[in-house]
């Protein structure tokens, strides 16, 4: 059985795809969804692959669960990187839920570790984050280089790094 975090995200999806527009908090979401506040990222994958992934590095919305239905809802529909998710294809979607905690700065790239901690890459008004623990990223360096990419940041910027851990809800 999936957690109360993956089953709000799915139910805000499919509510939303076919009511066109965000579901009501059902009277079932748990009391730490509702007196929690964090940034929240909501992924979707189908047959392996990602479909859609959007969310928050800090809290926007008033709970956790209000912050899940947003951003699931974001990666379903909103992802630029995708053509959004039909009705359809909600029975072959797997999705997963990270939480963040607050973002601390790192000023020695020692202290970071692509499998425990998320990073945030800075330059200016650019942000570009990366979660923990991803296929295919194995190192500091890879994980700062994607980041950066993300937000178009240069090599030759100067930028500031964040760390973050996360729970993951799949």
């Amino acid at each position: 059985m999936s957690s109360p975090h993956v089953e709000l995200a799915m139910m805000a999806i499919s509510e939303y795809l076919q009511v066109g527009n965000l579901p009501g908090l059902p009277n079932d979401v748990p009391g730490e969804l509702l007196e929690t506040r964090a940034g929240a990222f909501v992924c979707l994958k189908r047959d392996g692959q990602l479909r859609g992934c959007i969310g928050t590095i800090e809290p926007v919305m008033d709970n956790l669960a209000l912050e899940i239905m947003e951003n699931a809802v974001s990666a379903a529909t909103r992802d630029p990187r995708f053509m959004p998710v039909q009705m359809r294809e909600l029975d072959g979607i797997v999705c997963s839920v990270d939480v963040l905690s607050p973002s601390e700065e790192v000023h020695d790239i020692r202290d970071l570790d692509p499998k425990r901690y998320g990073v945030i890459v800075e330059s200016g008004q650019r942000r570009g984050l990366l979660l923990p623990d991803l296929d295919g990223v194995d190192s500091v360096d890879q994980q700062i280089d994607i980041a950066r990419r993300k937000a178009y940041i240069n090599h030759a910027d100067q930028i500031k790094l964040y760390r973050f851990e996360v729970l993951r809800y799949d």
